[in-house]
């Protein structure tokens, strides 16, 4: 297609296409435009030395792997003959494929002993290149975990989508208002993007944190650290427990086992100035409650109940059926909260830091107005926190199956 016949290749001059680079920054991964012929027009993050100097026929020319998708006017990733990653999103205007937003060029993690088949010496012979060199770009090419490859493959199709609408605009298929919302749509999605790759890393670093962990509990265990090793496994357990969606429900008797792991490692910390019971019946062990709702209450006492304590306290948790549903107490028998603060909670106005504002919205949120968290006591005897739940929650049920107060 000539020059004329294509206006990608216009685009690409313009001084309308820059726009597009802000979002490259996201990305260190090879990202360039071809046109249906395989012809490359824009490197926008160059390929890797491999594919540009080794595998591609020759400068200006993608490899015969593409061209062969080309032909098939396929979409979306696909694997070449060297194992790499790669990726081909179609620009189009009224349903004509202009061209490609192509590249990735990468090893998915898992696929990287493919790199070692490589044949050096026969790429050396057919190329006429250095063996050094060719050993050298093998070794860097690079290997990414599959989350990261999907990202990508957003930023390569938000591009092509974008492209799609300034070719589309560039001969009069949309009107300015059109371009408007195209503009605005795409500051949106780099925005969704940037915040999935966040939170795709979000996803890694608790494995690696739960790793490291275990690795030092064993550690702690070959060296006879028994104490040690139980402290970290309990911390391991904690932490995987509290980073579990807070939407979700699970049972009484799973938030008193991580509450338990919770008050042993606390234990270790304050030794005899600590003491803690928990008492529950079986039956409400198996009721659900959202998670994390228990736990806050708990450090309330130890931070203000039992901490400011020369003689440290005890802590007591129970829990009993009455006529509402199931009430679990937390009780501590240190000095009661300051009046100041006992009076802001009983107005409702919540003292920041001690999470009793958050914890009775999510749980009247679940079972309704009837429910949620009350004082019964707060002197210098100690604290009782009430914490008032149905057997069945109410979240999502319709109001004729709400339980009025």
């Amino acid at each position: 297609m000539s020059e004329v016949e294509n206006p990608l290749r216009k685009l690409i001059s313009s001084k309308l296409y820059t726009r597009y680079s802000g979002i490259l920054s996201l990305s260190d991964i090879s990202l360039f435009l071809v046109d249906p012929s395989g012809e490359l027009l824009h490197e926008l993050i160059p390929p890797p030395d491999f594919c540009s100097h080794v595998c591609f026929e020759k400068k200006g020319q993608t490899c015969p792997d593409y061209k062969n998708q080309l032909g098939a006017d396929c979409e979306g990733s696909f694997v070449c003959s060297y194992g790499l990653q790669n990726i081909l999103i179609p620009i189009k205007v009224k349903e004509k494929t202009l061209g490609y937003v192509a590249g990735m060029q990468v090893y998915q993690q898992g696929s990287e002993y493919k790199k070692h088949t490589i044949d050096v010496q026969s790429l050396k012979d057919s190329k006429n290149l250095d063996l050094e060199f060719i050993a050298k770009s093998i070794a860097s090419l690079k290997v990414l975990e599959p989350n990261k490859l999907k990202i990508h493959e957003q930023l390569c199709r938000h591009i092509a989508n974008n492209i799609s609408l300034d070719l589309a605009e560039s001969v009069n298929e949309v009107n300015p208002q059109v371009e408007r919302l195209s503009i605005e749509k795409e500051i949106l999605e780099k925005k969704i993007i940037d915040l999935e790759a966040k939170n795709m890393s979000l996803v890694i670093n608790p494995h690696f944190l739960f790793n490291t962990l275990n690795c030092i509990a064993r550690i702690a265990y070959f060296e006879n650290s028994h104490t040690t090793e139980e402290l970290i496994y309990c911390l391991s357990d904690l932490l995987r427990y509290n980073l579990k969606q807070d939407d979700q429900l699970h049972t009484i008797g799973s938030e008193i086992d991580n509450i338990e792991k919770y008050l042993y490692i606390q234990k270790m910390r304050f030794k005899n100035r600590l003491e803690y019971n928990i008492e529950l019946p079986e039956n409400i062990r198996t009721y659900r409650i959202p998670n994390m709702v228990i736990q806050p209450i708990v450090e309330n006492a130890i931070i203000h109940g039992i901490s400011k304590s020369r003689d440290g306290g005890k802590i007591s948790i129970y829990a009993k059926n009455n006529k509402n549903g199931v009430a679990i107490f937390v009780a501590d028998n240190g000095n009661g909260f300051p009046k100041d603060v006992l009076e802001q909670i009983q107005q409702k106005n919540y003292p920041k830091g001690l999470g009793f504002q958050s914890t009775n919205k999510r749980l009247k949120q679940y079972y309704g107005e009837c429910y949620g968290l009350e004082i019964e006591k707060s002197d210098y005897s100690g604290t009782t926190i009430v914490i008032q739940i149905s057997p069945q929650p109410l979240r999502g049920a319709s109001d004729e199956h709400r339980t009025d107060c």
